[in-house]
């Protein structure tokens, strides 16, 4: 679905292909097709923090307010691509099933 395949990759984490180089689905259908996925972000990331907080009650007798945000702003900016490409890839298996015999009937989707 990405141009760069890596889930922890900075570079071009947000550039997606246009198709699907198999059956041909476009990867966009409409526009604003991934405002949802927001939702699934926020899933997502609902767990790791979570975790984060509860390591740190359980490994640190002095916790302030101030560790516990730069803890969960540290590990959610180093964790963004991965999140964001596993909730684009969620959100659109969601809505559209993979078919890779789809390029090889007459009605191809997307081009």
């Amino acid at each position: 679905m990405f141009e760069n395949n890596s889930l922890l990759s900075w570079r071009n984490f947000s550039q997606m292909k246009e198709c699907c180089p198999v059956c041909k689905q476009l990867y966009e259908p409409e526009p604003g097709y991934y405002y949802g996925a927001m939702f699934v972000s926020y899933a997502l990331t609902t767990g790791p923090t979570l975790a984060i907080v509860a390591l740190m009650m359980i490994f640190s007798e002095e916790i302030t307010t101030w560790m516990f945000v730069g803890a969960l702003v540290l590990a959610l900016v180093l964790f963004l691509p991965a999140i964001f490409k596993l909730s684009r890839a969620i959100w659109i298996n969601i809505f559209i099933s993979y078919d890779p015999m789809a390029a090889a009937t007459p009605h191809v989707r997307g081009h």
